[in-house]
């Protein structure tokens, strides 16, 4: 059973979905997985896996596919939180079916979900402290950290959902644009994954589930957001972390 704090509503487990290919990071992740590229002589996982143990995450699944000897490696050397390693490497299940196969290892309570490729500068405070203290199980399904994209690097996009006064979450109309992106980390409900096949899908699967339900809802990043999805991208990503040092 996944641990939770005194209030039983903050989690600590977590997963960091990582086994993606980086097909478009080429030609660095010809021989360095996506996940273990450098920003700032830093790990891009290490910002996620840094993020949940300050947020007191006590036990980490990490799913691995493309050069995951490499990734198991890098993992090896940390200190901290358990991490648990989800072997795709015969089969890459994409977001949604990586978290199906996980599920044993996560439990039966709410969990946190990062992306390994996104991070962001933090504001007042720690976002995933944020997601932790506004997460209602009685209300939601799902939270997820939500993006302005006037605060973003490193976005192409018209946006991912539109956000009403009570932080429920809807698709952006097609052709329409909305500032709100998907910041790449959640709270999610293991009962949302309930009777999926352990296949290739798409967390997108639950989360129009959700929506259909009126049970997904959002929180706006404090801070500033960045996604690393190609070389110069990684530039970029500096240049923003230099100046917010200043």
């Amino acid at each position: 059973m996944t641990e939770t704090d005194e209030k039983g509503s903050r989690p600590r487990t977590a997963m960091v979905l990582a086994a993606g290919l980086g097909k478009r990071m080429r030609p660095i992740t010809s021989t360095t997985p996506k996940p273990l590229v450098e920003v700032g002589g830093k790990a891009l996982i290490d910002y996620g896996l840094d993020a949940l143990e300050r947020a007191g995450v006590t036990k980490i699944v990490v799913n691995v596919h493309y050069m995951a000897d490499l990734v198991r490696g890098h993992l090896r050397k940390r200190k901290g939180a358990r991490i648990v390693i989800s072997d795709e490497t015969s089969a890459l299940l994409e977001s949604g079916g990586g978290v199906v196969k996980a599920l044993a290892e996560l439990g039966d309570r709410p969990f946190f979900l990062v992306n390994s490729d996104t991070f962001w500068i933090e504001g007042y405070r720690d976002n995933l402290d944020l997601l932790a203290e506004l997460w209602d199980e009685d209300e939601m399904d799902a939270l997820l950290l939500i993006a302005d994209m006037k605060r973003a690097t490193g976005y192409e996009g018209r946006g991912d959902f539109t956000m009403d006064a009570q932080g429920r979450l809807s698709r952006v109309a097609e052709r329409d644009m909305s500032p709100f992106i998907y910041a790449g980390a959640a709270i999610l409900k293991p009962s949302l994954f309930a009777g999926l096949p352990e296949e290739k899908f798409s967390l997108n699967r639950v989360f129009d589930t959700a929506i259909e339900a009126g049970r997904l809802h959002g929180v706006r990043l404090d801070g500033l957001w960045i996604t690393v999805g190609t070389p110069a991208s990684i530039r970029e990503a500096e240049s923003v972390l230099l100046s917010s040092a200043a």
